[in-house]
């Protein structure tokens, strides 16, 4: 307690001249209500990795970020994609579930892009330091990601950029999914993301399945996930037949997950898939497969589609 009200009252001094001066010019509907946010955000931070995703595919270069999921940095696709054009790494943060409040101070925004289902206590100190956008909660959906990347280019005002990040995503799958249908390459996928307990097959509704679909595939499981959501419960080897289709993307989160699959590729369980034999087994990067979000990470999962199925 004695920290928090430590927090607010740092914040209210430090802070409170410079939001009073502030020129607000728009009104963004989030989470948390209508939110003010300026003409030309120049110290931004982003609290969730899809903010971080769409403020580079934006031309904005954050101050500050969060890890990715079971992470100590960034996701290896955002780095790839700033050292590609030559942008500084941002500050950490914190972690999703864990932001703190200092450092997110220290880097003196004038603009916080957060995600969704940001808890009210978190929000109400973060919005003491800049304007703090928050999606709305949706239903989970393959396109959440084009709904919030649109909202984070308003706030950022660079809904051209946005909207033509979301264009070259289309286009792209487009024209995949001609050369798929062309290729016959097959009718069919699993995604399954590999942890340290067994394999979990990811829902039809993710990013990534959908862009799987998008280009051509149908992508089974949706029986095994139930009202579970993301993913169903852990599979037992003996079960894997469950998700031998024609192509099997395998995404694992970290080390641990790594050795778990590796040890598993051992058993004759594994080896008497189909997809297996037929080496349509597509290893992938959980945490881009399974986490990441939007039109960065829609250009990376599909650079990992391109090369496995039109190599």
């Amino acid at each position: 307690m004695r920290h928090t009200l430590l927090q607010r009252g740092l914040l209210g001094m430090v802070l409170g001249g410079l939001l009073a001066s502030t020129a607000y010019a728009r009104t963004l509907d989030t989470a948390y209500g209508d939110v003010e946010v300026g003409d030309s955000p120049e110290r931004v931070v982003t609290l969730y990795e899809g903010a971080l995703d769409a403020a580079l595919a934006a031309g904005i270069h954050p101050v500050g970020a969060v890890t990715t999921r079971g992470g100590d940095n960034v996701a290896a696709y955002v780095s790839d994609y700033m050292e590609a054009h030559g942008s500084a790494r941002p500050e950490i943060v914190g972690v999703v579930r864990e932001i703190n409040i200092e450092a997110v101070l220290a880097q003196q925004p004038d603009l916080i892009l957060a995600a969704p289902q940001l808890p009210d206590a978190q929000y109400q100190l973060l919005s003491q330091i800049a304007p703090t956008v928050v999606p709305h909660t949706q239903p989970l959906a393959a396109d959440n990601w084009e709904a919030e990347a649109r909202l984070f280019g308003q706030a950022l005002n660079r809904e051209e950029a946005i909207e033509e990040a979301i264009s070259d995503v289309d286009q792209r799958v487009d024209a995949m999914a001609d050369a798929v249908a062309e290729a016959q390459v097959g009718d069919n996928a699993y995604l399954v993301r590999w942890m340290p307990g067994g394999p979990m097959v990811m829902s039809e509704n993710l990013i990534a399945t959908g862009l799987l679909e998008r280009v051509g595939l149908d992508v089974q499981g949706g029986e095994l996930i139930g009202e579970r959501g993301v993913h169903s419960d852990v599979l037992s080897l003996e079960n894997l037949s469950q998700v031998d289709g024609d192509w099997l993307f395998l995404a694992t989160l970290n080390d641990d997950g790594q050795a778990a699959l590796d040890s598993a590729k051992h058993s004759a369980a594994f080896n008497r898939l189909n997809v297996v034999q037929s080496e349509r087994v597509v290893p992938v990067n959980g945490q881009l497969w399974s986490s990441a979000n939007g039109p960065l990470a829609a250009q990376a999962i599909l650079d990992d589609i391109e090369k496995a199925l039109l190599p």
